[in-house]
């Protein structure tokens, strides 16, 4: 079933998207007609994961060009329109990337339009399948192939976060296909536990073996020795290997780091953003302070607190064992950096 999952899918008129904000409980998809939706669509979090958002991003193109048509617009409103779809997350470089490689196509029209769109998904499961091949292969040399591995992973990084397959999760996938996987230890994920209600439910479609934790349970994990090794995402990862994921990632990588353990971090070239040097440049999205103040509605800290509420973290390039694309395998804390490799 995961498999075939697709978080976007162009229908033809329209843009379809799995609602990531009601899994497991339901599945629901979202019809995505017009810009104003798509783009509060990425900022609730219906579509998520940086390929994901690369993907809906592409096609958010030919959205602006269709309702332009209905609502008479000008080549400059439906600019300025995918303009608002691009910079909707400014921390997941995926979004801006692969609408400006549409964008390319702009003048040609409505066709060429979703004919680079279908190609930018159609890569990305691609990307995602080499990725799991060369992250699998490279764990099961490094770490050893005379048992089953034990890995940990953090925030979402399969089917519902890319074109289709995954990044991390994809790697997990190779090992369990290939009866090298023991367990998996789920972090739940802050803000909206995206590990335990997206990453859980993909690994139940598999039928592999894990458990959901706290993400404060993960560093214990690791350095009692119960895990073998971390894999995670990224949505944007600097020239010297500097990687911002999910918040809570960067305790993950110190952990490996202390526990002497493989730290990987599996995502496409298209996440490696060369024009920005180092993690200090990468923006850091905030999240409103309610979701750190309140639980379910309830104010739960003093009405004096205020609340600090990052989305992601930027993980250094020395912690950074290796990084997984679809090119192969990188070992950034080594000194293979992605700025010098994707020149």
């Amino acid at each position: 079933m995961a498999e075939e999952l697709r978080a976007v899918h162009w229908t033809g008129t329209s843009l379809a998207l799995i609602d990531q904000t009601v899994l497991p409980h339901r599945t629901e998809t979202m019809d995505v007609r017009d810009v104003d939706t798509l783009v509060d669509a990425i900022r609730r979090l219906v579509v998520r994961g940086a390929p994901a958002i690369g993907a809906a991003g592409a096609y958010g193109v030919a959205l602006a060009l269709l309702q332009g048509e209905r609502e008479g617009w000008s080549a400059d409103e439906v600019r300025a329109a995918v303009a608002r779809v691009r910079e909707t997350r400014p921390t997941a470089v995926n979004l801006m990337v692969c609408v400006d490689r549409v964008m390319t196509r702009f003048d040609e029209g409505l066709d060429a339009v979703l004919e680079e769109a279908a190609a930018v998904q159609r890569e990305d499961v691609e990307a995602n399948r080499a990725m799991g091949a060369h992250g699998a292969d490279w764990l099961l040399e490094r770490v050893g192939a005379d048992r089953p591995l034990r890995i940990l992973t953090h925030c979402n990084t399969g089917a519902l976060a890319t074109a289709g397959w995954g990044t991390a999760l994809g790697v997990i996938r190779e090992l369990h296909a290939r009866g090298r996987l023991e367990v998996v230890y789920a972090d739940e994920t802050r803000p909206l536990l995206q590990g335990s209600r997206l990453t859980a439910w993909e690994l139940v479609q598999e039928g592999i073996p894990h458990y959901v934790q706290t993400d404060g349970a993960a560093a214990g994990t690791i350095l009692r020795g119960e895990v073998d090794a971390a894999i995670v995402g990224a949505d944007r990862i600097a020239a010297n290997g500097d990687t911002a994921n999910k918040v809570g990632t960067v305790g993950v990588a110190l952990a490996c780091a202390d526990a002497g353990i493989p730290f990987l971090v599996a995502a496409p070239t298209t996440t490696v953003d060369l024009a920005t040097k180092t993690g200090d440049d990468i923006h850091i999205e905030l999240r409103g302070e309610d979701e750190v103040l309140e639980w379910s509605g309830m104010r739960t800290a003093p009405a004096g607190s205020r609340g600090h509420n990052p989305a992601f973290d930027v993980t250094p390039a020395r912690l950074v064992t290796g990084l997984v694309t679809e090119r192969g395998v990188l070992e950034v804390a080594s000194g293979q950096l992605p700025g010098a490799y994707l020149k």
